[in-house]
C-alpha cells in the first residue's frame, strides 16, 4: 500500500495519542481497499504515547512526525507528503473499515458534481449512527433535535434515509473521501478551526463551489468514538467553532442571534447535568477563556 508512484488514492490518518486504536485501523485497510492501491500517510500530531513509533515500525504506511497544529493542519500536511492521487481518503484513527468499503466510495466520487463521499457509520455493536447533518441555521441552534423536525434539527434522524444513497449538506468526518479536484478548489481544510467544525466547513465550501457531499451506504465503517476524549477545553472548542462557522457564512445580525441561541442551548444542557457546557458558556461570554489554539479571543462574537 506504499511506494506507488500513482496510487488510486491517498489515505491520510491524523493521530494524537492513538496508539491503542490506530493499529486496528491500519490492519483493516487491505481488505477495505479490495485491490486498490493507496499511499497511506499517518501524520502524528505530537503524541506522547508512542503512536509515531508504533506506526513507524509497520511496513504498510509512512509516518510524518508533526507538532500539534490541529486536525485540519495534519490532514493538509499529509496530503502534501502523499503521492499524487486523484482521491484523498481521510480517516479518524478510531475507525475500522469493513471489507470492500472503499471501492463504493470511489465509484460514488466519480459521479458528476460530487466532491466528497461519506459511508454509513456504525457502532461496534452494528447500530447505524446518525452521522448525516443539515446546514446550521438560527433555528437549529436551539438544539431541538428531539422534535425530529428538519427545520429545527441539524441531525438527520430519519432511519430510512440511511438505507439509500443521497446528497447531504455535511456529515460526521470520521471517514471522508474527497477528490483532489475538490481539495484544490477549496484550498484544503481550514486550519483555523484546529478541532471541530472543519468537516462542516469543508462540505459547505465545496457545495458553494458546485461540488456536493454524497452518502453511500454500501460502504460501511465502524466508529469507536471518543478516541481523543472530551474535556472542558475541547467541548468549548466544539461550541465556539460552531458559532465561528456560522458567523463566517452569515451576516452579523443573524450571527448574533445564533450566538445567543447557542448560549441558551448550552444552558439547557447545564440544567440537564452536562458539566462541560458550563465552561462552554463561559468561553462564549468571556473571549479570554477560549482555547488559545482558536485565535479568537479578541471579540465577543467569535469569527
Amino acid at each position: 500500500m506504499i511506494g506507488h508512484v500513482h496510487p488510486d488514492l491517498d489515505v491520510i490518518i491524523v493521530t494524537y495519542n492513538s496508539a491503542h486504536v490506530v493499529g486496528d485501523l491500519l490492519d483493516s485497510l487491505p481488505a477495505a481497499l479490495a485491490g486498490l492501491t493507496a499511499d497511506v500517510v499517518v501524520v502524528d500530531n505530537g503524541s506522547a504515547d508512542g503512536t509515531a513509533d508504533l506506526v513507524a515500525s509497520r511496513g504498510d504506511c509512512r509516518v510524518v512526525r508533526s507538532e500539534n497544529s490541529g486536525y485540519s493542519a495534519g490532514i493538509n500536511r499529509g496530503v502534501t507528503e502523499a503521492a499524487p492521487a486523484g482521491a484523498i481518503l481521510v480517516l479518524n484513527p478510531d475507525v475500522r473499515l469493513h471489507a470492500g468499503s472503499v471501492p463504493p466510495l470511489l465509484e460514488a466520487l466519480s459521479e458528476p458534481g460530487v466532491g466528497i463521499v461519506v459511508p454509513q457509520i456504525q457502532t461496534p455493536e452494528g447500530v447505524v449512527q446518525k452521522s448525516l447533518r443539515r446546514e446550521p441555521t438560527v433555528l437549529r441552534a436551539l438544539g431541538l433535535t428531539w422534535t425530529h423536525i428538519g427545520a429545527l434539527s441539524e441531525y438527520v434522524l430519519e432511519g430510512d434515509v440511511y438505507q439509500h444513497p443521497c446528497v447531504v449538506d455535511w456529515a460526521v468526518g470520521a471517514v471522508m473521501l474527497m477528490s483532489r479536484t475538490c481539495y484544490d478548489i477549496v484550498q484544503g481544510w481550514d486550519e483555523s478551526y484546529f478541532l471541530y467544525s472543519e468537516e462542516t466547513d469543508l462540505s459547505l465550501r465545496a457545495r458553494d463551489a458546485g461540488l456536493v457531499t454524497r452518502y453511500q451506504p454500501r460502504s460501511v465503517a465502524v466508529h469507536l468514538e471518543g478516541g481523543s476524549g472530551r474535556n472542558d477545553a475541547t467541548h468549548a472548542m466544539l461550541i465556539v467553532n460552531r458559532v465561528r462557522l456560522y458567523r463566517r457564512r452569515n451576516g452579523a445580525m443573524a450571527a448574533w442571534c445564533y450566538y445567543g441561541l447557542t448560549i441558551a442551548s448550552e444552558l439547557s444542557w447545564v440544567l440537564r447535568g452536562h458539566r462541560q457546557s458550563r465552561f462552554a458558556i463561559k468561553a462564549l461570554l468571556r473571549p479570554s477563556l477560549r482555547p488559545a489554539q482558536l485565535g479568537c479571543a479578541d471579540h465577543l462574537l467569535p469569527g
